[in-house]
């Protein structure tokens, strides 16, 4: 069977090639009779645009390279998928790569993106304990946005949330309800995103003329034991805390098993001695199908990638924009923990 060209198409719809090439790029000044015509023949004939074609003749690519580091970080994978999504309904495609390191694999990721033609790469950084970016990325030649979950000292076009504001919204939210004992627990020392909460969570304490008590914030690794450990321990030692923020979902779950250990259960009333109320920082769906479902405070993953993605369209569509560092605030869904 012969292929469908663009001329075919033109024959078709009755008009010049010049302009069933400027209804596919969607330039120009094309009336809508003239585009559903071309549209109609389009349908009619099958034929199929060669997009890689079409963008080497206009000099332009409709591929952008993402790279993700982290397939197990839950908040890396729903911003991936807002990004695609959202850069699909412009048109474009994504190039996924996966580096196992900053060295020679990330070097090679970016050289493949380069020989596919992509015309940007976004970034999602994940490593949480480092405020720096990879020197491979730094030096990226190509229109770079970078997504990152804790505050980043770079000069680069940067969507990343606001893990302080998160923890000062979680801490308020707890002392209006007449909790005075709380606690922060999980994430391990140096992590950028526990020292960022911990300045919200402290901060909010001293609005509110709260002491913070020596022992209050342990840290730990992310894994359900541990956290379950540091639970009892920070209990047994201070049976007056009420209220624990928790660093992570595995911080959540575990402190969870840390809480029934000492005999108390989990809840919002403040004047049940044995209820203590948990917080979290993120949408813990699978979590919540058991029985408390668990206040937390959004990480915005979703609103994250669409500002990710929206960045990378405007640079593209103006080289010159100057750099834009976007910081979202998370939104407080309370439910039956807290």
């Amino acid at each position: 069977m012969k292929k469908v060209s663009i001329i075919d198409v033109a024959k078709q719809a009755g008009v010049s090639v010049s302009t069933v090439s400027l209804v596919l790029r969607q330039k120009g000044k094309i009336s809508e009779a003239t585009i559903e015509k071309v549209h109609a023949a389009i349908a009619a004939l099958g034929y199929v645009q060669n997009v890689a074609a079409a963008n080497l003749r206009a000099n332009t690519s409709n591929l952008i390279g993402l790279i993700l580091r982290d397939f197990s970080d839950s908040f890396s994978i729903k911003v991936m998928a807002s990004i695609v999504q959202e850069l699909e309904k412009q048109g474009y495609m994504v190039f996924l790569g996966q580096p196992l390191n900053d060295g020679e694999h990330l070097e090679r990721c970016l050289l493949s993106f380069q020989q596919q033609g992509v015309a940007g790469v976004i970034y999602l950084a994940s490593d949480t304990r480092s405020a720096s970016l990879p020197e491979q990325i730094r030096k990226c030649q190509l229109p770079l946005v970078v997504v990152s979950q804790s505050l980043l000292n770079e000069n680069c076009d940067l969507v990343m949330r606001d893990n302080r504001q998160a923890a000062s919204l979680a801490t308020r939210y707890l002392i209006e309800r007449g909790h005075r004992s709380i606690a922060y627990i999980g994430g391990v020392e140096g992590d950028l995103l526990r020292q960022q909460r911990l300045l919200g969570f402290r901060s909010a304490m001293s609005q509110y003329g709260l002491v913070l008590r020596e022992g209050s914030t342990p840290d730990c690794s992310d894994d359900t034991q541990a956290a379950g450990y540091a639970t009892r321990q920070l209990l047994e030692n201070n049976n007056t805390i009420t209220a624990l923020l928790c660093h992570s979902p595995a911080a959540m779950i575990g402190s969870i098993s840390g809480i029934h250990q000492t005999g108390r259960t989990i809840g919002k009333d403040v004047f049940l001695s044995q209820q203590v109320a948990l917080i979290g920082f993120e949408d813990m769906l699978h979590v919540n199908l058991t029985s408390p479902s668990f206040t937390y405070v959004s990480s915005a993953s979703e609103e994250t990638g669409r500002q990710g993605a929206g960045l990378m369209l405007r640079k593209l569509k103006e080289p010159e924009l100057q750099t834009q560092r976007i910081t979202l605030s998370g939104q407080l869904i309370a439910r039956e923990s807290a």
